[in-house]
C-alpha cells in the first residue's frame, strides 16, 4: 500500500504521459487545458487505493482511474457552460477561454476518450466496467438535470436534495472505488461494500463543498465563493435554513433566491449570515460528519485487513476536515 500523496503522484505522472493534444488543435487543447488545471484528484486516487486494497495491482487500475478522471472533467465542462461560470480551480473556465461551442464539443470528445480507455482491459472487465460506467453516466446526468429543476422550484424537499447529490457527485466516487474492486478481482460483496462506503462519502463531500461554497476562502477553494447563493441553487444549507428560520427571515430568503442580479455581494452576505444565525451552517457540518461516519460503519463488512480499512478511514477523515 502507498501512501495517498504517493498515488496522487502516480496518477498525475501517468496523466502526464496522457497525450491529448492533436489535430484539429481547438479541440484537443482545452481538453488538455481542463485536465492540466490539478485539482484534488480525489476519484482517480480512489480506484488505484480500492486496487491496492483488495489485493490487486494498482498500475493495472491506471485506465480505469484516468476514465473517472477524463469524464469528470467532461462533467465540469459542461456544467460550467450550464452554470456560466467565470471560474474553474481558481483559473478560467474553458468556455470563457475559449467559447461555448468549443466547450461543448472538447466536453462531448472527452465522453468518447473516457470510454475508450477500457479497451485496454480483458473482454469480463471491460463488460464490467463498461456497464457500471454507463449506469453512472447516466445518473450524473440525472443529477445535473435534478439540479437545474431545483433553481426554479420553491418546494423542494431535503431528501429530494440528497438524492439530487447522490446521482450528480456521489455515485463517481462509488463507482471509482468499485472500478478498482473489480479490477483487483473482489467478490461481488466486497464490490457492493465498497461502492456503498464511496456514495456515502460522496455525499458528505458534496455537502462540504456546499459548505465551503458559502463559506471557503477563494484563493484556497479555487471557485467563486457563493456561487451558489448567486444561481438560487437549494442547497442543504438554504433547505435547512428555510426548516428553522422564522416567518420573516424565510420570507427574505426566498426573496433573495427569487432575484438574478448584476451585483451579488449584498445577496451573498445577508443569505451566509441567515444560515450561520437558524443554525443550518451548524447543521450542515453536523450531516457531513453523519455521512461520513455511514461510510465508515460499511468499511466492517469489507473482507479485507484492518488496517487497510484504517486507510480508508484516514482517507474519508482527511475529506470531513478539508477546507479547500
Amino acid at each position: 500500500m502507498l501512501a495517498i500523496e504517493n498515488y496522487q503522484g502516480e496518477f498525475v505522472a501517468y496523466l502526464n504521459e496522457y497525450s491529448t493534444i492533436k489535430n484539429p488543435k481547438n479541440l484537443y487543447t482545452p481538453i488538455d487545458y481542463i485536465l492540466n488545471l490539478g485539482g484534488k484528484r480525489l476519484r482517480p486516487v480512489l480506484t488505484l487505493l480500492a486496487a491496492d486494497i483488495f489485493g490487486g495491482d494498482y498500475k493495472k487500475a491506471l485506465n480505469a482511474a484516468l476514465s473517472i478522471e477524463v469524464f469528470h472533467n467532461f462533467s465540469l465542462v459542461h456544467d460550467d457552460i450550464m452554470d456560466d461560470a467565470p471560474l474553474r480551480r481558481g483559473k478560467e473556465t474553458v468556455h470563457e477561454k475559449w467559447d461555448v461551442n468549443t466547450g461543448i464539443l472538447s466536453g462531448d470528445a472527452m465522453l468518447i476518450m473516457a470510454y475508450q480507455l477500457f479497451e485496454t482491459y480483458d473482454a469480463e472487465t471491460f463488460q464490467a466496467l463498461a456497464k457500471l460506467f454507463s449506469k453512472t453516466a447516466l445518473e450524473v446526468c440525472e443529477g445535473q438535470q435534478y439540479d437545474v429543476d431545483f433553481e426554479t422550484r420553491n418546494d423542494v424537499t431535503v431528501p429530494e436534495y440528497l438524492k439530487m447529490i447522490e446521482y450528480k457527485t456521489a455515485v463517481l466516487v462509488a463507482a471509482a472505488l468499485k472500478m478498482g474492486a473489480i479490477i483487483s478481482g473482489a467478490s461481488k460483496e466486497d464490490q457492493q461494500s465498497i461502492y456503498e462506503f464511496g456514495k456515502n462519502l460522496g455525499i458528505a463531500f458534496q455537502l462540504q463543498d456546499d459548505y465551503l461554497d458559502a463559506f471557503g476562502d477563494t484563493e484556497t477553494f479555487g471557485k467563486q465563493v457563493g456561487g451558489d447563493i448567486i444561481e438560487n441553487k437549494k442547497t442543504y444549507l438554504y433547505l435547512k435554513a428555510l426548516e428553522n428560520a422564522s416567518d420573516e427571515d424565510a420570507k427574505t430568503l426566498k426573496s433573495l433566491f427569487g432575484e438574478v442580479l448584476k451585483d451579488n455581494s449584498n445577496k451573498i452576505e445577508i443569505t451566509k449570515e441567515l444560515f450561520i444565525s437558524t443554525g443550518s451552517a451548524e447543521k450542515t457540518k453536523r450531516e457531513i460528519e453523519n455521512y461520513t461516519n455511514k461510510a465508515f460503519s460499511v468499511l466492517d463488512t469489507l473482507d479485507v485487513s484492518d488496517s487497510k480499512k484504517a486507510i480508508l478511514k484516514v482517507f474519508g477523515n482527511s475529506l470531513m476536515n478539508r477546507t479547500v
